[in-house]
């Protein structure tokens, strides 16, 4: 009996290719499970992690009863899903939330202006100041959440339960170790 016949078969049962393919497989499987390398990207060589708190301000949320965020989670001491330019951040904690009061502003006869409460009944609009807190890493431009840069000015999307709506970055705080 041979040991190639003259189809490419090892012993007339196994073709060499179909036997190459499966060796090639079995490497890859080998080297993912085995030997997956180093973790991290190269990007984040020359960082370094330190705990960040972002205040943001929801302007103009409408909703009809405030309340009902705060009993599904998007409380102090909770969490919300982040997503910073179209790009998933994950999960960070909520530090504080501070409804704002609506104000409007009324001229007054003397030619100044005063900042009233807004009487309104029917207003379903509301203001928020939210403290969040997370950790980032700083490099050379700046704090980065997931792979996104935070600036001040910049759009976050938060996502919970029953929400969605997009607040603005308005101040930044590093805590150095």
């Amino acid at each position: 009996m041979r040991i190639l016949d003259s189809k490419g078969r090892l012993f007339g049962k196994i073709n060499l290719l179909d036997l190459g393919a499966a060796l090639v497989i079995l490497l890859v499987i080998v080297g993912i499970f085995i030997f997956p390398g180093t973790s991290g990207s190269v990007a984040q060589v020359g960082t370094k992690t330190v705990p960040i708190e972002v205040d943001l301000v929801v302007r103009g949320l409408n909703v009809r009863d405030p309340e009902q965020l705060f009993k599904q989670g998007f409380s102090k001491g909770g969490k919300t899903n982040v997503i910073i330019r179209n790009q998933p951040y994950g999960q960070i904690g909520i530090k504080s939330i501070q409804q704002l009061e609506r104000t409007v502003t009324v001229p007054q006869p003397d030619g100044s202006v005063k900042e009233l409460t807004d009487p309104r009944s029917n207003n379903y609009s509301t203001d928020f100041l939210l403290t969040l807190e997370g950790k980032a890493q700083v490099n050379d431009s700046g704090p980065v959440l997931g792979n996104s840069k935070v600036k001040i000015g910049m759009p976050f999307e938060l996502e919970g339960f029953n929400y969605n709506f997009n607040a603005s970055v308005i101040d930044i705080r590093l805590q150095d170790k």
